[in-house]
Parts: structure tokens; sequence; C-alpha cells
């Protein structure tokens, strides 16, 4: 066992200062010999970027392609929606008309005796008043009547019940109304029903006068 001697105390170490001491011109930064890996990979860093820039780009290509397909569906969609619409639209719209024409068509008989009725001056009293409303009703569901006397006769809208001739008509022509035809819009519900003249065979154009006569003739006979 050996004996501190008094009065001597150790000194301490004391790093020199070759050791840790840096030029003034030494940044913290700057790497030196000893540099680790992140300050090796510096100079890629460019590359690096260009790479990430073009996976950008074809990541957005591929969006836009998607978002341009998708717009296209939608448009096909919107379209095939607009047909679907006028479509429903027209069949509603006949299917009111064929409703609406078959019940008109059931309600003819009863027009056709208020008709008669009002030739013959019994639609009277009561019985004028519900006709005439039941007129008023029927042309606000779209019933037209049609068919007059000394019109020509049209076999799309006419119906010929009796035939005739006379000298009176020039061409074939509707001389009695026997039943109104009725029309909705451009539909015909029902023909009218009527009497037909024709003109009278063998009919001669207006005789000449004397004048004409003679000069065809040759002129007047002489004396």
């Amino acid at each position: 066992m050996t004996e501190e001697t008094p009065g001597f105390e150790e000194e301490p170490v004391v790093p020199s200062a070759e050791a840790g001491s840096t030029s003034p011109g030494d940044s913290p930064g700057e790497a030196g010999p000893g540099a680790g890996p992140a300050d090796q990979a510096g100079p890629a860093g460019p590359a690096g970027d260009a790479n990430a820039n073009v996976a950008l780009q074809a990541q957005l290509d591929q969006v836009r392609t998607a978002l341009g397909e998708r717009t296209a569906d939608l448009q096909r969609l919107q379209a095939e929606y607009q047909n679907y619409r006028r479509r429903v639209e027209r069949d509603r719209i006949a299917v009111r008309e064929i409703a609406v024409a078959n019940l008109l068509t059931e309600l003819l008989p009863v027009l056709d005796d208020i008709g008669r009725a009002r030739d013959h001056k019994e639609l009277v009293g009561g019985f004028k008043s519900v006709g005439e409303s039941l007129e008023t009703v029927a042309a606000k569901l779209g019933l037209q009547q049609f068919g007059k006397e000394g019109e020509p006769f049209d076999p799309l809208v006419h119906e010929a019940l009796m035939h005739s001739y006379s000298p009176d008509v020039t061409q074939t022509t509707c001389v009695q109304i026997l039943q109104p035809g009725y029309r909705i819009g451009e539909r015909t519900i029902r023909p009218a029903r009527v009497a037909v003249a024709e003109p009278q065979p063998g009919t001669q154009g207006p005789q000449k006068d004397d004048d004409t006569a003679d000069e065809e003739n040759g002129g007047p006979e002489q004396g």
C-alpha cells in the first residue's frame, strides 16, 4: 500500500488546441475526409428530381385520361336520359289521345241525337242546357266537327252513303250531310257520312252563241 505524498495534487488533463481546433474558414457543415453517406449522395439530387417529375407527369396523364373517359360516359348517359324522357313524354301524350278518342267515340251517338233534336227544333228547356254543356266539354277535349254541303268529296274524310247525278255540279260534290264527321287534331275518329252527286253523264258544255256558230259555219246564209 502506497501513501500519497501530501501537498502534491494531480493536474487535470487539458485537450490540446490542435486536436479540436478548426480554422476560421471552415464551416460547421463542410464535409471532411470522414463525411457520412448523406454527404456522399449529394451529387445525385438533380437526377432524382427529374425522375420524380416524370413519374408525376405520367400519373397526371393517367388522371386526365380517366377524367376524359368518365366525362364521355356522363355525356352519353345524359343523352340517353334525354332520349328516354322524350320517349316517355311522347308515349304519355299518345296514350292520353287514345283514351280521349275512345271516350269521345262512345259519345258520338249522343252528339248525333243532340244534333237531330236541334234540327227538329226539339232542343229546348233543360235538355238544351245539358246538350250544349256536353258539346262544350267535347270541344274542350279537342273534338272538332266537319262536313258541309257543297264541299268536294274527299274519300279520306267522307263516306258516301248515297249517290246521284246532277247537272249543277262539275265534280263529285257532297250535296247532303247525313252525319257530321269528327276529328281530334289531325286524327279522324269518324268520317262525315254524306250523299254525293256527280256531273250528269253526257252533259255538253254551254251552248255557243249564234255569232260564234255562224263564224264556224262559214258565215250567215246568203238570201
